[in-house]
């Protein structure tokens, strides 16, 4: 491996930064985006058999937050009603939607930086690319009588292994991108399916535990 980064030249050390990066982002937003942290399964059913005991205490609501993603969206919503047993529904939506788009920006957390490298890396490895054919050119002697083989030869090494190792790091990085996405909007649509079941059941309230 150091042979070859030997042979690759300097250019292919911003690329190496870039995977280890890549790398790092990756493992973190694969933890991050568990469905456990994220949205449990039954949390929402959990949450609206509390409710149907009243309006849960601040406690209670703080373990909710805690508890993970979906559940401190939850109780952005439910802290309104216990501040404000008679608030509207308007102010129960602005208030959903709060928590909504404070939750969506953790989700998608790290997920640009790791598209930046995914269409960065290419042109690291263009720019290696561009470097190894400079030095191509370079190895001709001047007067065009013959050229330097061990220039030659490095130059070849310096365009190839950068163009490589670019694409090596871009791709895997872009489709993790792509995956962690996909994940996040299905999170998202499942939060805001389960923000509306409790926003509903909220209104059905009279705010003291019993149904209207």
């Amino acid at each position: 491996m150091l042979s070859i980064i030997q042979a690759a030249g300097w250019p292919i050390w911003p690329l190496i930064l870039c995977s280890v990066a890549a790398l790092a982002l990756v493992i973190e937003r694969g933890f991050a985006l568990r469905r456990a942290q994220v949205a449990p399964p039954g949390l929402v059913d959990e949450v609206l058999q509390v409710l149907r005991q009243g309006v849960p205490s601040g406690d209670v609501l703080s373990k909710l937050a805690a508890n993970s993603t979906l559940g401190s969206l939850l109780a952005g919503g439910i802290r309104l009603v216990a501040q404000d047993p008679r608030c509207s529904e308007t102010l129960l939506r602005d208030g959903f939607e709060a928590a909504g788009r404070s939750a969506a920006h953790q989700l998608e957390r790290y997920l640009n930086a790791l598209a930046t490298i995914a269409s960065t890396a290419p042109l690291l490895g263009l720019l290696g690319t561009v470097i190894g054919m400079i030095e191509i050119f370079g190895s001709q002697s001047p007067g065009g009588t013959g050229s330097n083989p061990a220039q030659l030869a490095h130059g070849i090494s310096v365009a190839l292994y950068n163009t490589a190792f670019g694409l090596m790091v871009a791709i895997p990085a872009l489709m993790c991108h792509r995956y962690f996405r996909g994940r996040v909007n299905d999170y998202l649509h499942d939060m805001e399916q389960a923000a509306e079941r409790v926003l509903h059941h909220l209104l059905r309230m009279d705010r003291s535990g019993s149904k209207r």
